[in-house]
């Protein structure tokens, strides 16, 4: 069995907090057959002082061979492991000769069904996946940290609104890079094995993907309450956002730390990106689907405030513009919050796993991109403080006088 597919299904499930439950059949094939190997060494030792003629027993790295006397033929059914694949009901056998045990016939793939490779169309299509979020990842990155150069650069735009639009680029950001550093990590070389690599730089970027993919969930989780909490106050403190920045930052540190605690003193196994029945991988997981859930529980709320608010008979003209602005934000940007995930968290785990593939690599490698057009670009406000700084250059360069013009009003200076 080829290991490219196994990173390929492992690296879906690193990056897809809501299918990251357990152990992909792949990865299970592996240990399964460690697991036999295992037993079956075992056995050959009990039979050893046992057997002196015909053939011995022997692991053939698939299935294990009991002794047999010279002349006899061994019938074996299809290793139990092969039904993680297809419903595998055939038999393999060898003949016990003189000479030692023949060769099995008809072969295991034959016999069982089993592939010895991946299809050509399928490499194609793990490439492809790859490489489209590869490049999603990098236009992202690219457009995020201009984002975040511009609402730094204009002192009009520093505003509790947009100092939590800031933390949530940052964390898209530190995402695409957890991704390049696992694949500069993981899968740098074809040869690896991935689920049994473990080496120190290996599960530091799971550590820090893990902590990034956190961080992200949890500033979309505030993006939610602070537009929440915006509806129904206009006023915020400063401790309001250090409470929003403990919660963002702070918090998924800690569950971090109890993750990283648990598995060294009570799961040390291969490189902590695999996570089979571990009632341990709930404390990362855990966090994340109740932040979901918040999510589109926020969600449903706001949605029930505007369409309180823009009831023409409850809000004067002056003010329905204001939550006209707040409902177009609101509907373009909480959608990609996360609610898409909860159609995921109830499915089971591989459940459509191409389907996954192109949801939680292919389009979810682009949604930094799209958070910060919405959020940055397509701004009004952010729009006019670029318009007028052009103006300003072009009277400095040509001696244009551009039309007076004031910049806008933010809600809650910081």
């Amino acid at each position: 069995m080829s290991c490219l597919r196994i990173r390929w299904i492992c690296l879906t499930l690193c990056l897809a907090p809501t299918v990251l439950a357990s152990l992909h059949p792949e990865c299970e094939y592996i240990f399964q057959l460690q697991k036999e190997e295992h037993h079956c060494l075992q056995y050959i030792a009990e039979q050893a002082n046992r057997i002196n003629e015909g053939c011995q027993p022997f692991w053939d790295a698939v299935t294990c061979w009991p002794p047999a006397a010279v002349g006899e033929t061994v019938h074996k059914a299809c290793p139990a492991v092969f039904s993680l694949f297809k419903n595998s009901t055939g038999s393999v056998s060898r003949n016990c000769t003189s000479g030692g045990w023949s060769s099995p016939f008809p072969a295991y793939h034959s016999a069982c069904s089993v592939d010895d490779d991946i299809p050509e169309t399928e490499q194609s299509y793990f490439a492809t996946v790859k490489l489209i979020y590869t490049i999603g990842y990098s236009i992202s990155l690219a457009v995020l940290a201009v984002a975040v150069l511009i609402l730094l650069f204009f002192r009009r735009l520093h505003c509790a609104r947009n100092f939590i639009h800031i933390q949530l680029f940052i964390t898209f950001i530190l995402k695409a890079v957890g991704v390049f550093i696992r694949d500069t990590t993981l899968f740098s070389s074809d040869d690896t094995n991935h689920c049994t690599l473990s080496t120190f730089a290996c599960k530091a970027s799971v550590v820090f993907s893990h902590y990034c993919v956190m961080t992200n969930f949890f500033w979309l989780l505030v993006e939610a309450l602070y537009l929440n909490s915006l509806l129904l106050s206009a006023y915020h403190s400063r401790r309001c956002l250090w409470s929003f920045s403990l919660l963002g930052w702070g918090v998924p540190v800690l569950f971090i730390t109890l993750w990283i605690g648990s598995r060294v003193y009570f799961e040390d196994t291969e490189c902590w990106d695999i996570n089979e029945d571990s009632p341990y991988w709930w404390i990362i997981k855990g966090p994340i689907t109740v932040s979901i859930t918040v999510n589109f529980m926020l969600f449903m709320n706001i949605i029930r405030i505007l369409i309180q608010k823009l009831n023409s008979r409850l809000i004067q003209f002056n003010t329905s513009s204001q939550y006209r602005r707040l409902t177009k934000s609101t509907l373009l940007l909480i959608p990609l919050f996360g609610t898409h995930y909860m159609f995921f968290n109830f499915l089971p785990n591989y459940f459509n796993v191409n389907l996954r593939f192109c949801i939680e690599l292919c389009l979810g490698s682009f949604q930094g991109l799209l958070v910060a057009i919405l959020y940055c670009f397509l701004n009004q406000e952010v729009q006019k403080e670029v318009h007028m700084q052009w103006l300003r250059w072009q009277e400095i360069s040509y001696g244009v006088v551009p039309p007076a013009a004031k910049g806008s009003q933010m809600d809650t200076p910081f």
